[in-house]
Order: C-alpha cells, then sequence, then structure tokens
C-alpha cells in the first residue's frame, strides 16, 4: 500500500510541473513559490498538462520543445547556468536532446500575498552592475545572475525575498545589516529560500563564485 501511495504522489507531481518527467524532489514550498529540482532523460516528453507560471534555471545545456494546446511549438535552447520565464498555460514539454536535462524550477503561487517588504532603496545591479547581472526581468521577479571573483566584497545591498540557486561550489561570508555574520560554503546546485535582507558579500573562497537569485515582486 505504501508503495502505491508513493507511485500515485510521484505521478501527480510530475503532471503538476511542466520539466520533470524522470525524477523530481520539491525543495522550497512556501506562501509564494514552489521550487523543484528535476531531471527529463533524453528525448523524454510529459503529457499535455496546465502549468503555473515559472522560472527555470537550467543546471545542463538544454534543447526543448513546448507544444501548446493549440499545437504551437515554443522552442527553448540553453547553456548550463541559463535561465527562462514561463507564462501559466497548458502544455507539454520534450527533452529535444540527446542529454539528460537537469533543472530547477521555480514555479510562482497565484493568490501569493505582495512581497511586503522595506522599499529597495540599495539595489545591487545599480550599486555592482558588473557583477549583478539581469538575465530576465518581468512584473513577477526580476531573476539576477552574480559573479563575485576570489577575495571580491560587493557593496552593502538589499534584497525582497528570493530563490537563491548556486551554480558553482563557492565559499561566501553575508554581513547582515545588524551586524551578524552567516557563514555560507556551498557545492555547485544547492539552492535556497532567503528572507528580504541587506547584506554585503564577500567571497572568501579561492573560486569565482556564480549564482542566481530569482527576486520576487
Amino acid at each position: 500500500m505504501k508503495t502505491l501511495w508513493l507511485l500515485i504522489f510521484f505521478s501527480a507531481l510530475c503532471a503538476a510541473s511542466p520539466f520533470i518527467a524522470q525524477d523530481a524532489k520539491v525543495e522550497v514550498d512556501n506562501d509564494w513559490v514552489r521550487v523543484i529540482r528535476g531531471s527529463q532523460a533524453p528525448k523524454a516528453s510529459t503529457s499535455l498538462a496546465d502549468h503555473p507560471a515559472s522560472v527555470v534555471v537550467y543546471m545542463t545545456d538544454a534543447r526543448q520543445k513546448l507544444t501548446g494546446a493549440d499545437g504551437k511549438v515554443r522552442k527553448v535552447q540553453k547553456k548550463a547556468g541559463g535561465v527562462a520565464y514561463f507564462e501559466a498555460g497548458k502544455y507539454a514539454i520534450e527533452n529535444d536532446s540527446n542529454a539528460i536535462l537537469n533543472t530547477v524550477t521555480v514555479e510562482l503561487k497565484d493568490g501569493a500575498k505582495k512581497v511586503e517588504t522595506a522599499p529597495i532603496t540599495l539595489d545591487p545591479v545599480k550599486l555592482d552592475p558588473k557583477h549583478h547581472l539581469v538575465p530576465l526581468e518581468n512584473d513577477r521577479v526580476r531573476v539576477l545572475h552574480t559573479i563575485l571573483e576570489p577575495h571580491l566584497k560587493s557593496p552593502s545591498h538589499q534584497h525582497p525575498h528570493y530563490v537563491v540557486v548556486y551554480l558553482t561550489e563557492l565559499h561566501t561570508t553575508q554581513n547582515l545589516a545588524d551586524g551578524r555574520t552567516i557563514d555560507n560554503p556551498r557545492k555547485a546546485g544547492e539552492l535556497g529560500w532567503r528572507e528580504a535582507s541587506q547584506h554585503v558579500t564577500e567571497n572568501i573562497g579561492e573560486k569565482r563564485a556564480e549564482e542566481i537569485q530569482i527576486e520576487l515582486k
């Protein structure tokens, strides 16, 4: 009976997320987002299903076909570390490559309360645009690609609530506005949920640190 329930749960999860055909794990689920780590086998396809608005972070090179209920096809091609935004809709997903596709999908919850935080006056993109790139922005999210060379320290800056996906192995510290320091060693591929905060980030490691931050509006 336990095995049967696990199979039912896994089938429901696969149907609920557009980028999962083989393996899936929900790593964050709160009032604003559900974040799923998934993989899709080469040439595998999902069935036609309804999907929420989502930001997808591609952990491997990707070539996909999204086929809507009307038969229209959207092709997506991204390098590892790339991001894409998908509006809510009904479509099927095909991994149109000969390699396994690994993704982190950030599903945006409709009806979630607006993120009520203090106005952002210390915007990292304005303060340090060289190290805080914006590959994607719309009325629901702003996505940052943050790059810190070894021993580089960012200016003090603020974020609203956000999801972070670590693209590389790194070791940073965060000096918070209240005086606390958070030690932050990470492996490539890890992710997390962050409440709105103000901090200074320093790369104290010997490797280039890269991460994707999906800020909620």
